[in-house]
């Protein structure tokens, strides 16, 4: 269909060229019989497009006439030829387009234990990239149309749709799915998602996102297996937990916490917690720039700055200084690629 596609627009193409280049020579060729421009333009145009008004000036030399004639001729031939490449080119982009989502939902509908992702912001794209790198079978339901449009341009499965519609998660197959994952950015969306996904699979593994922590007791309420806050994870409550185990249980509960890593381990992920070095690859970067320099390996969800004792959620533009703690999040067994950026150059 594609090399169709590319004939089509070189015909399209061809076309065009053709009738300019006709419509071209006939008003040089009227100019020269001492016709103005303006008229000489207007004269080609209603023989091309077979209007019929009438003749400018009176055509009484065999010049103009020979002129006329053959411009009715060429011209009328090139816009008939020119008009069905264009009908041809539009009805082909229209049954490729139809063809393509027909493709798609067929794959859809062939899926069984995957995971349905909700909404492909910059946690669900980086969700979708580890999911895809491990291999896993996944689906992303996602309303804005820029954002579908990115989905599907990288090969991912897709509906352009709201999750929250219990017919949309059933066309995702949510009876046949292994685990469904929220992160929207609306948290009373997050909730309406989880709540609709819980009625219509009482098994799933809803893994759920929050941006507020009062949200995170109506997520557990609506059918939630699980709710993460990245914003609200602090660097120095994550670094206890790796580091000194034995005071961790003060900050959170050992069994809340491994339910929290096996749920990230659910989608291929893990949390890790770095300090920027003096003179490392990363100090003095922005998030987004650490993370497109490290290609979307992983993403930043918590900076504290240096002695603090506070950890924010960052803006793309927020600044990585030395001395700083970064919570990331990324693929299982690649997290500590981030160790590099936080080392010193030597």
């Amino acid at each position: 269909m594609k090399w169709l596609s590319n004939s089509l627009a070189r015909h399209l193409i061809l076309g065009v060229a053709f009738v300019l280049i006709v419509a071209s020579i006939a008003v040089l060729a009227y100019m020269h019989n001492g016709w103005s421009f303006a008229d000489a333009l207007y004269m080609t145009v209603l023989t091309v497009y077979t209007v019929g008004y009438g003749e400018v000036h009176p055509l009484n030399t065999p010049e103009l006439r020979a002129i006329t004639i053959t411009l009715m001729v060429l011209g009328c031939t090139g816009m008939i030829y020119l008009t069905g490449a264009l009908v041809q080119f539009i009805t082909l982009s229209q049954i490729q387009q139809m063809l393509g989502l027909t493709r798609m939902n067929k794959q859809i509908e062939d899926l069984d234990d995957h995971v349905i992702i909700c909404g492909f912001g910059r946690t669900g794209s980086m969700l979708a990239r580890e999911l895809k790198a491990g291999k896993a079978r996944f689906v992303v339901i996602e309303p804005n149309h820029d954002r579908f449009v990115e989905a599907k341009e990288q090969g991912y499965l897709c509906i352009h749709a709201d999750a929250a519609e219990e017919s949309v998660l059933k066309q995702a197959g949510i009876e046949r799915a292994r685990a469904l994952a929220t992160v929207v950015s609306s948290d009373p969306a997050n909730v309406f998602i989880t709540l609709s996904a819980r009625s219509l699979n009482t098994t799933l593994q809803i893994i759920a996102r929050g941006e507020e922590p009062s949200t995170e007791k109506k997520l557990f309420q609506a059918g939630a297996s699980s709710v993460l806050l990245p914003a609200h994870i602090g660097a120095e409550q994550i670094a206890s937990m790796i580091l000194f185990p034995s005071i961790a249980s003060v900050i959170q509960s050992p069994e809340r916490r491994r339910q929290m890593e096996l749920d990230l381990r659910t989608l291929g992920l893990e949390i890790e917690v770095v300090v920027a070095a003096e003179g490392s690859a990363f100090a003095g970067l922005t998030v987004e720039e650490i993370e497109r320099k490290a290609e979307r390996s992983f993403f930043i969800i918590a900076v504290e700055q240096g002695g603090s004792g506070k950890a924010e959620r960052p803006l793309p533009s927020t600044r990585v200084n030395p001395g700083d703690g970064v919570t990331i999040m990324g693929r299982a067994g690649r997290a500590n690629i981030l160790k590099k950026f936080a080392e010193a150059a030597l």
